[in-house]
């Protein structure tokens, strides 16, 4: 079976979509956040959902809901794949009828928040050792009975994971995890 040798000019356009150079190679893969400000509509999430499901691109998370306008909607999705797919996906959303601002945050200053409820069983023994976790943690008990507790968190993914690892031993119950939203930073001092 031949090798095909690629010329300079494929190396470099290969390189910069994040694709493989060889056959059997990974390709470059990249977790991308992009806010979309839609038109508030009738069926315009919809239209997102089915673009990413059409295309097959994958949707890692999506957190929609109301702005200070009521005729606008801010959805943030999380995707992944390489420069190629990210810049079709980006392409695809700015076609949307609905579509007001299409913006991927992942290369700039940014900020992104999560929400976690999450029902955990314990006992007489583990409970102090749980409050003070979620003390830790910064979160909030928002819900007790008897055998079990109902947490609620808010931060970064690498927060909320962290915890949710840290309550695995005790047993998980139940959890609901709100999806990321992001916002770009506002960088007052410095560049």
């Amino acid at each position: 079976m031949a090798t095909k040798t690629l010329t300079p000019q494929q190396i470099f356009r290969k390189k910069a979509a994040g694709e493989s150079l060889q056959q059997g190679d990974p390709e470059s893969v990249h977790r991308h956040v992009i806010i979309v400000l839609l038109e508030n509509s009738i069926g315009a999430l919809n239209r997102v959902a089915n673009m990413f499901s059409a295309r097959g691109f994958n949707l890692e998370s999506v957190s929609v809901g109301p702005t200070d306008d009521d005729g606008t909607s801010r959805m943030t999705i999380v995707t992944t794949g390489n420069d190629r797919i990210i810049g079709q996906v980006l392409r695809q959303l700015n076609n949307l009828v609905d579509t007001l601002l299409v913006d991927d945050v992942t290369q700039e200053e940014y900020v992104e928040r999560e929400l976690c409820m999450i029902k955990v069983g314990y006992t007489r023994e583990t409970r102090a050792e749980m409050m003070d976790t979620i003390e830790i943690f910064r979160g909030n008990v928002v819900n007790i009975t008897p055998d079990t507790m109902t947490f609620e968190l808010t931060g970064p993914t690498t927060k909320i994971n962290a915890f949710v690892g840290m309550m695995e031993p005790h047993g998980i119950k139940e959890i609901a995890r709100s999806g990321r939203v992001a916002m770009r930073r506002a960088l007052v001092f410095g560049d």
